[in-house]
């Protein structure tokens, strides 16, 4: 086993003559200039726990151990643009050079243990100043923490809340130019893979959706109008990111609800977006509107990334309570995604990848300081 020695004289953990198993959950993928070592990503997932946007050590533990776990990409949580476009005060962000410098440490450790590091990219819209969700979410007066946000109409998200202020073009401006800044700080830090974050109700996804989207000039209407923002944001951003990096853009395939977005629309969305260099849909749904009916259960989000990827040839990702490890190979061998994200089970279980190797009969890639003690023998 051949192995890296790094400043310190601690091996890199990651072994280099590993054989490539042939089980397509764990083949490597290569998406331009980027190969992943397996097509498991941890999914970005929101932490609630800096302060003022930075980064600290929690974030870099939490995702070095995922990355020390196997997985192929580890995202870092949604990251804000800008202040305003937190969710909470909890947030990450990347709106100045100085939040970029922790983030490269935890760039720089993911790769170190063999994973690709990737960000999202995010604004929170209309759904920002809220309080973090074990307090309970509500939005946060002005009064106490809270701010004015930002979406594309003046339609609050909670029947109640505070409205947001509506965009007019100078601010949507302002926006896609908040995005290339940070796009610019993120690939300077060391992430391989930047994802534009247009799902779950935030302010990309807001555009998107009749539901939110009430307006009447060129960013609003129809379906060319309200797509408008998502694809000036996607070709700045593939114009600033270097062309040997991937581009991902999250969306929420459907609202779940009557009049609003749909997978037809995605479909559209998506074949707009290919010409304009983006690599893969990160496939998810819902979070516009409050109190929709979902029918949630295992791998229900698979379908919209397996229609997608039918009707556009575009790369795609399946997210949506995939936890195990066949249900997980299924979906790649399937034809019906690229890659498998994963959430909540990578919180249950950080070496989940490690683990899904043993059960696909490979033998697991573990960092050196780990393998020698608890790899299989004969």
């Amino acid at each position: 086993m051949s192995e890296v020695t790094h400043a310190g004289g601690c091996p890199s953990g990651v072994s280099h003559d590993r054989n490539v198993p042939d089980t397509d959950l764990l083949a490597p993928l290569t998406v331009r200039g980027v190969t992943f070592r397996n097509r498991i990503v941890v999914s970005p997932m929101c932490q609630y726990c800096a302060t003022d946007g930075f980064a600290d050590d929690w974030h870099l533990v939490h995702l070095g151990s995922r990355a020390a776990g196997g997985a192929g990409l580890v995202f870092v949580e949604a990251t804000a643009v800008a202040p305003e476009g937190r969710i909470t005060p909890g947030d990450l962000g990347i709106w100045t050079d100085a939040h970029a410098e922790p983030l490269k440490r935890v760039a720089d450790f993911v790769t170190r243990m063999g994973s690709v590091p990737g960000i999202q990219l995010a604004h929170a819209g209309r759904k920002a100043s809220c309080r973090v969700p074990w307090e309970g979410g509500a939005q946060l007066p002005l009064g106490e923490g809270g701010w004015q946000h930002v979406g594309p109409s003046a339609v609050p998200f909670n029947e109640g809340d505070r409205a947001p202020t509506a965009l007019d073009e100078a601010g949507i401006r302002t926006v896609i130019g908040q995005f290339k800044i940070a796009a610019e700080r993120a690939v300077r830090a060391g992430f391989r893979v930047l994802e534009l974050h247009a799902a779950h109700g935030y302010l990309m996804h807001e555009f998107l959706s009749p539901l939110s989207n009430r307006r009447t000039d060129r960013y609003g209407g129809s379906l060319e109008n309200r797509m408008r923002i998502v694809l000036e944001t996607a070709a700045v951003l593939r114009d600033t990111v270097p062309q040997e990096l991937p581009l991902f853009v999250r969306i929420s395939a459907t609202d779940w609800a009557d009049g609003g977005w749909d997978l037809p629309q995605s479909i559209e969305l998506a074949k707009a977006l290919k010409p304009l260099g983006v690599d893969l849909i990160d496939c998810s749904s819902g979070a516009l509107v409050p109190h929709v009916k979902i029918p949630v259960g295992k791998g229900y989000q698979v379908p919209f990334a397996e229609a997608i990827r039918r009707e556009t040839g575009l790369l795609t990702g399946a997210v949506g309570l995939i936890t195990e490890t066949q249900q997980a190979n299924e979906v790649v061998t399937s034809g019906a995604a690229d890659l498998a994200f994963l959430a909540r089970e990578m919180l249950r279980e950080p070496y989940w990848a490690l683990k899904a190797a043993q059960t696909l009969g490979q033998e697991p890639a573990w960092p050196v300081q780990y393998g020698y003690a608890v790899k299989r023998r004969g």
